[in-house]
């Protein structure tokens, strides 16, 4: 059967109209409403006639969405989360994946976005041009990565400071030889990695550690690529006694390298991940939480309230909270390990 907005209005306990105004982000309701009712829409299926909707507006009821991986767990997590607010509103998601440097310069080039979309949600950070270019399509402009920047809102996380509660856990437990498996920030000109490697850095020069570069490994953010990193500080002539990793998938491609080595986790050496990847929990990974979903929420959220509002102009950033999440995989070194 057809969900009705009556029908969200029945489950919620409020008005039609009350509904209608939540979904398209206009003012008079609650924050806390409005997220009830954008929950109870998703529930439902309720879907709002997107024709109807467009001929009253004269707007295109479609939100672009511009990703550098469709298939990573971030990027993924956040696109699922932002597209169920924006069909809950009544709005379509075209979707542009640019994981490649020719995808993205073709993209920035010739704009095939442009008169397509009310606003855009752009989950990779453009350079400067790149970013005049999306400001020229006069529309919302909100984003989930980096720091704040003209023209667009912005929805994230203090990523240096996760870093250092990372490190500083496996300082606190009497770890010296700390390695850290990364990835690069080009070309995709993404901060996380720069900022999360200087979280790690702080927190060895706080602790009197002289950092050595031979204990920074690329592993791509992928689990494959953790594996080949671990793999590559397994082999130094002094391995690390702990390791923390940039994303859980890194992390777990450092177990599996770990138990092929026939290395035991936390006893021979200890790992730290960060973002509380779904899958995390179950293998018992220390890591930094992010509410990675609830950010896709929020930024779609902004971007709704900024199509109902379009002269107030874009909101200030907005941090979201992490949190240390201490499981198995983390211990005090062994004496004989310390070097």
């Amino acid at each position: 059967m057809t969900v009705s907005i009556t029908d969200v209005a029945e489950a919620t306990g409020v008005s039609a109209s009350t509904v209608s105004r939540a979904l398209r982000g206009r003012p008079g309701v609650s924050e806390e409403m409005r997220a009830r009712i954008v929950a109870a829409a998703a529930e439902l299926g309720y879907t709002p006639s997107r024709s109807a909707s467009s001929l009253a507006s004269g707007r295109t009821s479609t939100i672009g969405v511009v990703v550098p991986y469709v298939g990573r767990w971030f990027f993924g997590t956040v696109l699922d989360a932002a597209e169920k607010v924006f069909s809950a509103a009544g709005y379509d998601v075209l979707l542009y994946n640019l994981g490649s440097p020719e995808a993205r310069k073709r993209f920035f080039t010739n704009l095939p976005i442009r008169k397509r979309v009310d606003a855009v949600l752009s989950l990779l950070i453009p350079d400067p041009e790149e970013a005049a270019a999306l400001r020229s399509l006069d529309v919302p402009l909100a984003t989930t990565v980096g720091g704040a920047r003209p023209g667009f809102t912005v929805v994230g996380i203090d990523d240096r400071r996760g870093a250092e509660s990372a490190v500083r856990h496996l300082v606190n437990l009497g770890h010296r030889r700390i390695g850290m498996i990364s990835g690069a920030s080009e070309p995709l000109h993404w901060t996380t990695p720069l900022d999360r490697r200087q979280g790690y850095l702080g927190v060895l020069a706080d602790a009197g550690i002289e950092p050595d570069p031979d204990l920074e490994a690329d592993g791509g953010y992928t689990v494959e690529g953790g594996e080949r990193a671990m793999t590559e500080l397994l082999a130094l002539r002094h391995p690390p006694t702990a390791v923390f990793a940039q994303s859980d998938e890194m992390a777990m491609g450092a177990l599996r390298a770990l138990r092929r080595h026939r290395l035991r986790v936390p006893d021979d050496v200890s790992v730290v991940g960060f973002d509380d990847h779904e899958l995390s929990e179950v293998v018992g990974l220390t890591t930094v939480a992010q509410p990675v979903a609830a950010q896709g929420r929020e930024a779609a959220r902004l971007l709704l309230a900024q199509l109902a509002e379009p002269d107030a102009g874009p909101p200030r950033p907005v941090e979201m909270p992490i949190r240390f999440m201490l499981r198995e995989t983390t211990a005090p070194p062994h004496t004989r390990r310390q070097r």
